[in-house]
């Protein structure tokens, strides 16, 4: 069973919410969002069901913070490239391939973990549109950053791009780890012999 971390004489342990959520997280992402129960979810945070809707009014709620926590850590991404390479679209172009290298061939990796809950979500569940609107931002990424970089079809490539990254998550999530790790080198292709408009002077 998952068990909030164990916390050394003297250290204070993180607060109930922050707990709940780490564990929630931890436990959808393996078993999946329909499957654990908020039972399980506040006995491995060391607290009790009490606690648990004190901070959140159902397990739908719960699901929601899930998403929303997932989407910021996307979107935080997009954030360093653009503050560490705030002159240079090639180089945030080659950090962002860096980034989906290591995702893709992290042996903890077991496919979007937004993209998973998306699937066992009714289309009303308040977590879909969550997950939709950074799907669609990660896209908009995308293109401003082909565009940036010079690509003639931003969009184009864009969808490209993340049809194969996705993809490759999706196959991860259903056992092929080696059709992903050979998404790595397909991407870097892909971009290298898409069309770039010419350099001007």
């Amino acid at each position: 069973m998952v068990q909030s971390r164990q916390h050394a004489a003297g250290e204070t342990p993180p607060p109930p919410r922050e707990r709940i959520v780490a564990v929630a997280r931890e436990l959808f992402y393996r078993h999946g969002v329909h499957t654990v129960g908020v039972e399980l979810i506040a006995e491995a945070a060391q607290t009790n069901k009490m606690t648990l809707y004190r901070h959140f009014k159902s397990k739908d709620d719960l699901v929601v913070e899930y998403a929303r926590q997932l989407a910021a850590e996307g979107d935080a991404v997009w954030s360093r490239l653009a503050e560490t390479f705030p002159d240079s679209p090639q180089k945030r172009l080659d950090a962002w391939v860096d980034h989906v290298e290591e995702v893709l061939t992290s042996r903890f990796e077991r496919g979007c973990a937004l993209a998973n809950a998306a699937v066992e979500l009714q289309a009303t569940h308040p977590a879909r549109s969550v997950i939709e609107d950074y799907k669609r931002r990660k896209r908009e990424n995308l293109v401003k950053l082909f565009h940036d970089a010079d690509y003639r079809d931003p969009d184009m490539l864009a969808d490209e791009v993340f049809l194969l990254f996705e993809g490759a998550r999706i196959s991860i999530q259903c056992g092929g780890r080696g059709p992903a790790l050979r998404a790595v080198k397909m991407l870097r292709d892909l971009l290298a012999n898409a069309p770039r408009n010419p350099a001007t002077t």
